[in-house]
């Protein structure tokens, strides 16, 4: 599968491009500098030669059959804005969390209420939205042979959209958790924060959601 990573230059973006790829999809790295896209595919490194590829947002997104943003907050609207006309019918992955610095530990929620649902009114019912892997430590995805040891919950209004997505998450090495609606993100979201409290309280990295009782 082409996977269009926008944002993949960060670092949860790079490590999603990294396990992605060698998980056999080809991946486009999507940037609005198109030099260090292909600079940071050119790092991702240890994989097939042109399985992974840099382009600006735009092209990224219209070479990609399924689009990841990944990008901050701050300018996720306007890169959403860029790339909208390129993305219609594509699924979408939004693992953006509008988090506001300094109080990065505390919930801050949108105007919109969460970003995936801004998200979803800025792209149309078209485009079906999937918010997910925001409880995924960049840190632990950064290194391909590391085991991460949660679940990646994800949530979305669209039903052929979950078994894509899932699918896609079990290629990073998580196990998947459908959290509902898409409505659920605003608590996904607002878990990130909290997770970030625990990692400072505890002097730890990549604290994680692990959910009992699911077989499997």
């Amino acid at each position: 599968m082409r996977i269009a990573v926008i944002g993949g230059t960060g670092k949860e973006g790079s490590g999603l491009v990294t396990r992605w790829a060698r998980a056999g999809h080809h991946v486009i790295i999507g940037s609005r500098d198109p030099a260090k896209a292909l600079s940071s595919a050119i790092e991702a490194g240890d994989v097939s030669p042109g399985q992974v590829t840099g382009e600006e947002y735009r092209v990224a997104a219209t070479q990609g059959e399924v689009i990841v943003l990944s990008v901050p907050y701050g300018v996720h609207a306007p890169v959403l804005q860029a790339i909208k006309e390129h993305i219609t019918g594509k699924v979408l992955i939004d693992i953006t969390v509008p988090l506001k610095a300094p109080k990065v530990t505390q919930v801050q929620l949108p105007e919109g209420q969460a970003a995936a649902l801004e998200t979803q009114a800025i792209v149309g019912p078209e485009t079906p939205v999937v918010a997910a892997l925001h409880h995924v430590s960049s840190a632990h995805l950064a290194d391909p042979h590391h085991v991460v040891d949660c679940d990646a919950l994800f949530c979305t209004d669209d039903a052929a959209a979950r078994p894509v997505v899932a699918a896609l998450l079990r290629d990073l090495g998580l196990r998947p958790v459908d959290a509902g609606a898409l409505r659920n993100a605003i608590a996904l979201e607002s878990l990130t924060p909290v997770l970030l409290h625990i990692n400072k309280t505890n002097k730890i990295v990549g604290a994680g959601i692990r959910i009992t009782g699911i077989p499997g």
